[in-house]
């Protein structure tokens, strides 16, 4: 009403100054009917342009949340390239340091004799030089000559640990998702993983740091885990913060006990529409570094998650030992050459082989020779037969197994196969007995894989009826795994047999005398 109040006065006031002007004027006066319509005609024009005016506002405003968004955008995309530059120009940074150290380590070299090399760690490094400042050095923890390039590191020489970089160390925005790890990101070390596992191991200690700064979204919410992050092999882990060998999910406040909500174990599982923080030191070295970061749950509008990925950062040296007991032991110690070491054992020396071009994590880096990966396990059979035998086309088979281990030897078929290769010594003693007979003979020869490598031989002449002599042979071979021994009937005459009865005449054994263990090294 105030508001028609007001118009129907402007009306009246510019119809009192029209007629005003119409009769000061001469001119021939409007109705008051023409002068409210024309009026009201102004009114609908002036509504129309406001209309107008509105409507290219919105448009505007539309126009500009857009450009925002796209600046954002190229602004995120801007600090990710900035990151990128940053990592090359520290890595040019330390080709720069590291050819003027390496120049140094050689001028030292040659004036004292000795031999340069490129450190394993910072710690190495430091304790070679303690003037040399922080900085970007080229260390190789896998070996120098052997394994992975060298890689470059910064070097914190007030406490001497050694720090990889990566390219996701800027606080990075998770976006807007929906499902378990809808947004995952891969994080690319200025390393090769075998590198830095083997800085894991030269280190007494190594931890990452983690942050995120979360609005409603849950690392898990309602029994789903919506979280999590990979470890150095690839595998899910959930626990944000701590030494969690089980896997339990939790994050520092849970360690502590302080997180935002009692009954949970970390402050962003809160389900509140609040900005929450958890932050945390992992300290598993067994399965850092962290390799893919993974979120979700974020779809609403008001929801957000940003992660801030630390370094990775390994410092101090394993502890010393007495006498080498591993590999491992003689890798820390520097050993880089391939070969057949011994070690101390828990009683005794034993003996391993060593692979050095691998690291103490691959699979073959050490094999134990004579128990559990060479295993130089014993093999030796002892077999008798008791009745007489005539056959000669066929191997000798034998009745009585009183020794066969390693399962080597067949008694039904009578051939011996070589489990292993190595070098074996068989031995053969029979009987024969004669018939009264001008003239006598037998052979029986030791067979090679269908070769007669040796043979036991009796003869005699004008011999007296039911004369039993013995026959006997032995033989050492170098067999290959596989290869076949047997005995067999080469020669005789008549039917004169290999004789035996309930008293065991024939005995036939072998044993391996030495294994080649680099058959199976």
């Amino acid at each position: 009403m105030a508001r028609f109040s007001i118009r129907g006065h402007a009306l009246l006031i510019l119809l009192i100054l029209g007629c005003w002007i119409t009769f000061s004027s001469g001119a021939v006066p409007l109705s008051l009917e023409d002068k409210l319509h024309e009026l009201e005609m102004r009114l609908k024009t002036n509504a129309n342009e406001q209309d107008k005016i509105n409507i290219l506002l919105v448009n505007k405003v539309n126009e500009l949340e857009e450009k925002v968004k796209q600046l954002e955008t190229q602004l995120e995309q801007h600090n990710e390239i900035k990151q990128d530059l940053k990592l090359k120009v520290a890595q040019l940074e330390a080709k720069h340091v590291q050819l003027e150290y390496k120049v140094r380590k050689q001028e030292t070299a040659i004036t004292s004799g000795g031999k340069s090399g490129i450190p394993k760690t910072c710690q190495e490094l430091h304790d070679t030089d303690p003037s040399l400042p922080s900085g970007m050095y080229s260390i190789d923890p896998d070996g120098d000559g052997v394994g992975n390039s060298p890689i470059y590191v910064y070097c914190s020489m007030t406490s001497g640990s050694t720090v990889i970089l990566h390219d996701s160390e800027s606080s990075v925005n998770v976006g807007h998702c929906t499902d378990p790890g809808c947004y995952s990101r891969s994080i690319n070390y200025n390393a090769s993983m075998g590198q830095i596992r083997a800085l894991v191991k030269l280190s007494a200690e190594c931890h990452q740091s983690i942050k995120y700064e979360c609005n409603y979204a849950p690392f898990e919410f309602g029994n789903t885990v919506y979280a999590w992050w990979n470890d150095r092999n690839g595998n899910p882990q959930y626990f944000w913060a701590g030494n969690n060998m089980d896997g339990t999910h939790t994050c520092q406040c849970g360690i502590r006990g302080n997180c935002a909500d009692n009954s949970l174990k970390c402050n962003c599982d809160t389900a509140a529409p609040v900005q929450l923080v958890d932050d945390g030191v992992i300290t598993d070295k067994n399965v850092l570094p962290i390799t893919s970061l993974n979120f979700g749950r974020t779809q609403l509008e008001t929801s957000s998650g940003v992660h801030t990925l630390g370094r990775f950062e390994c410092s101090g040296t394993v502890p010393d030992f007495v006498f080498p007991t591993s590999c491992e032991d003689l890798w820390l110690i520097g050993h880089t050459l391939n070969g057949l070491y011994f070690v101390m054992g828990s009683t005794m020396m034993e003996s391993v082989y060593c692979d050095f071009t691998k690291l103490p994590d691959d699979a073959g880096f050490q094999k134990w020779i004579g128990y559990a990966d060479v295993k130089s396990a014993p093999v030796h059979f002892y077999v008798q037969r008791n009745s007489s035998f005539t056959a000669g086309a066929i191997p000798i088979p034998f009745d009585l197994e009183r020794l066969n281990v390693g399962n080597a030897f067949n008694l039904t078929s009578g051939i011996f196969t070589a489990p292993r290769s190595g070098t074996y010594f068989f031995s053969f003693m029979g009987s024969a007995r004669f018939p009264s007979s001008p003239s006598v003979w037998l052979g029986v020869g030791i067979y090679w894989n269908d070769r007669q490598s040796g043979m036991a031989w009796v003869e005699d002449v004008n011999t007296p009826s039911r004369r039993i002599t013995t026959l006997s042979l032995q033989s050492t071979l170098n067999l290959k795994k596989g290869d076949q021994i047997w005995l067999k009937v080469s020669d005789m005459s008549g039917d004169l047999p290999l004789f035996d009865d309930d008293h065991h005449h024939t005995h036939f054994t072998g044993f391996m005398l030495q294994e080649e263990i680099i058959a199976s090294l």
